[in-house]
């Protein structure tokens, strides 16, 4: 069964007037995860799109590239979409449903929150708005400010990002720890690793641009 069907009977599980953000109550369970990752990044995308007053055709079309979508997938999808677009529930009750899924600092709350920038820079801008939203969406989710810092200098396009925010480590470090730092990033991206953590099999090319700039980043620091 395809993630997005799974989504469907998870949606299809709420009680007439119930808002999306309960549906995570019923994805705790290890094998759900990745549909609740699946939920959160398009719900709270939902709420991110809409954080500089405009919800454009570029970041509605950033889901698919966040994601693989069937066409015969898409009216799950858009239906998770405009329930949240729609719920009064703000983007922190969202977070904080998400949150209490996994431990703080879950490396799969990082690979949601690339999600969620991937989705932000997707207009070509990033506004201060949904900056605002990240951020506080990061800390609910146990980030710390240079975690924070290096998933904004993998995504948001700016002129050029810090290598060393890129892999969260700092200038002074040894370049030994600083390689480890590397080295575990790429392990951490690799598609099975993804997978065993929750992130579902149609995400895992969010990966690819991870691995590019984080292998960017090691080559501009070990040069």
């Amino acid at each position: 069964m395809s993630i997005w069907s799974r989504i469907s009977d998870a949606l299809s599980a709420l009680a007439s007037g119930e808002p999306l953000s309960d549906v995570f109550d019923r994805l705790r369970t290890p094998p759900e995860r990745s549909v609740a990752f699946a939920i959160a990044v398009i719900a709270l995308g939902a709420k991110l799109a809409k954080a500089d007053g405009t919800v454009t055709r570029d970041e509605v079309r950033a889901f698919r590239e966040v994601f693989i979508i069937p066409e015969s997938e898409e009216a799950n999808a858009a239906r998770v979409f405009n329930l949240a677009r729609q719920d009064v529930a703000g983007y922190d009750v969202y977070a904080r449903r998400i949150a209490s899924l996994f431990e703080d600092g879950h490396e799969v709350l990082h690979d949601l929150m690339e999600g969620l920038f991937h989705i932000a820079t997707a207009d070509g801008s990033y506004h201060e708005a949904e900056n605002e939203v990240l951020l506080q969406v990061a800390t609910i989710f146990g980030l710390s400010e240079r975690e924070f810092r290096s998933l904004r200098a993998r995504s948001v396009p700016d002129a050029a990002p810090d290598p060393y925010d890129v892999l969260g480590v700092t200038p002074d470090m040894p370049m030994a720890e600083i390689r480890r730092a590397w080295s575990r990033a790429v392990r951490e991206s690799h598609p099975d690793r993804m997978i065993a953590r929750g992130v579902p099999e149609e995400a895992v090319r969010l990966a690819e641009q991870r691995l590019i700039a984080i292998n960017r980043a090691w080559e501009e620091i070990s040069a």
